[in-house]
């Protein structure tokens, strides 16, 4: 596969593009994104699905401008898909062939359940594992769901509602009656996803508005879309709220961005008779979803679309870009579990801990702002609490015990026992290999809180590391 790989996504409402780039065999980062709100299809609804030549127009010169984007960071591959709006359009072709005599760019139109399983292909692979969700994709013509466990796929479908769809033939009527008769009429289909559900994967523009908003309201600590948890009932209030608004100011008020005003009230419609239709308990946002399930469907393209198993594409981004020894790292790892495991009765630890210590171990590189990146760049496969942890821990790597210091991030911290005992582990190993031998070259016995450090030949600047730990209960190290 080609190092850079440009995607570029052609939806009702938007047109998009990301170039990704990797950095070793499944990992990858974003090098750059584009929007642009063309609405290809604005008018195409009441014209018999037509697609209009003022829309087709902004689209082909954003595509243009898309090319020329991808040209300057030297994308040896482009990856063009088309949905609804394309899909649905009688006079496609003339748009298709256009792009791809002038601008040389081959438009894939994909199908409706194409398109669910690619942004169900994202969820699974770079969401935290979930159980028995259900991933919805609210568009500008459709709306695609797929059943996710785990990483596996199923019941994919596609139903034609999406907010520009209901919008024209109905709100900008204001017939609010006949657009949720048309609703629930398309979603009778999805009673073939008889299957218990607990969970709701939010994809796309609508959800993520009303997600974003959500968590503004909420005062929540943790300033990213992509894994955000929260209630039904939240989703419920607020969808409440969004279509009892009666102009732009009052939705404003709600947190809802100005790209968003004017087809908003439709989307909010469609994931009312949603939640009707289907009971579930959690929402989870999506930031990833069909341009993320493309890449994903050709870097995964050889093992069955899904990563190797434990392995997380954020944790690889990391390490291929900052870690310079990972030998180093791995010993660090190591020690971090083996005085976990020796002390975590002790130190009254929960065990479900071990995982997130040894990852912020892992990923240990000696900079007094190595938090950041982790806190940025640990997205995928992660739950924010995970993320929080791993970055605090190192953050405050043997500086000293971080419970005083942490204020913005504590509802998604453990308790403050746990929280200090976890880094004062990992400030601890780090201390015992500062002299960076080639090999472990000691052994830990734990007895009574008394830690015993076994060598052959004591490395005195550890010895030193270890006098300037800020000391933790009445824990003691015996050399």
């Amino acid at each position: 596969m080609a190092k850079r790989v440009t995607v570029i996504d052609i939806g009702s409402n938007s047109v998009r593009m990301v170039v990704y780039e990797k950095t070793s065999r499944f990992s990858f980062h974003i090098l750059h994104e584009e929007k642009s709100r063309v609405r290809i299809s604005e008018n195409s609804y009441q014209n018999g699905g037509n697609l209009q030549e003022i829309p087709m127009q902004r689209t082909f010169d954003a595509l243009d401008d898309f090319l020329s984007i991808s040209k300057s960071y030297k994308s040896r591959k482009i990856l063009c898909v088309a949905t609804s709006a394309l899909r649905d359009a009688p006079n496609k072709k003339e748009f298709i062939h256009k792009v791809r005599d002038r601008l040389k760019l081959n438009i894939k139109i994909i199908d409706g359940q194409k398109e669910a399983y690619f942004g169900a292909i994202a969820c699974a692979n770079l969401l935290p594992k979930q159980k028995n969700s259900c991933s919805i994709d609210i568009g500008g013509g459709s709306t695609e769901f797929a059943i996710i466990n785990d990483t596996n796929i199923s019941h994919t479908l596609s139903l034609n509602i999406g907010t520009l769809r209901v919008k024209e033939l109905f709100l900008d009527k204001n017939n609010l009656i006949e657009a949720r008769e048309y609703i629930d009429n398309e979603l009778q289909k999805i009673d073939t996803l008889d299957i218990n559900l607990s969970t709701l994967i939010g994809i796309g523009g609508t959800f993520r508005s009303i997600s974003m908003a959500i968590m503004k309201n909420s005062n929540y600590p943790f300033k990213q879309l992509h894994a955000y948890e929260y209630s039904k009932e939240n989703l419920e209030t607020f969808i409440s709220k969004i279509l009892a608004t009666t102009n732009n100011d009052e939705l404003k008020s709600l947190g809802i961005d100005n790209n968003r005003l004017d087809n908003i009230k439709s989307g909010a419609l469609i994931v009312e008779r949603i939640l009707l239709k289907i009971e579930i308990a959690n929402i989870i946002s999506s930031g990833v979803g069909l341009r993320e399930g493309v890449y994903l469907s050709d870097l995964l393209r050889h093992s069955k679309h899904r990563f190797p198993h434990n392995y997380n594409s954020s944790v690889r981004y990391l390490i291929d870009r900052y870690i310079e020894d990972t030998n180093y790292t791995n010993q660090l790892n190591s020690i971090v579990k083996n005085i976990f495991d020796l002390t975590s009765d002790y130190f009254n630890l929960d065990k479900k801990y071990r995982y997130e210590l040894g990852l912020s171990a892992k990923l240990y590189f000696g900079n007094k702002y190595s938090y950041y990146p982790i806190e940025t760049s640990l997205e995928y496969g992660f739950k924010h609490s995970e993320i929080v942890l791993i970055a605090t821990l190192q953050k405050y790597a043997i500086n000293m015990l971080p419970k005083k210091y942490i204020t913005e991030y504590q509802q998604l911290l453990p308790d403050a026992n746990t929280l200090d005992g976890l880094s004062y582990i990992l400030s601890l190993s780090i201390a015992l290999l500062t002299h960076k031998p080639r090999n472990i070259d000691f052994e830990l016995e734990f007895e009574e809180g008394i830690l015993n450090v076994v060598s052959k030949k004591q490395s005195y600047l550890s010895k030193e590391a270890v006098k300037k730990l800020a000391s933790y209960k009445d824990f003691r190290i015996n050399f």
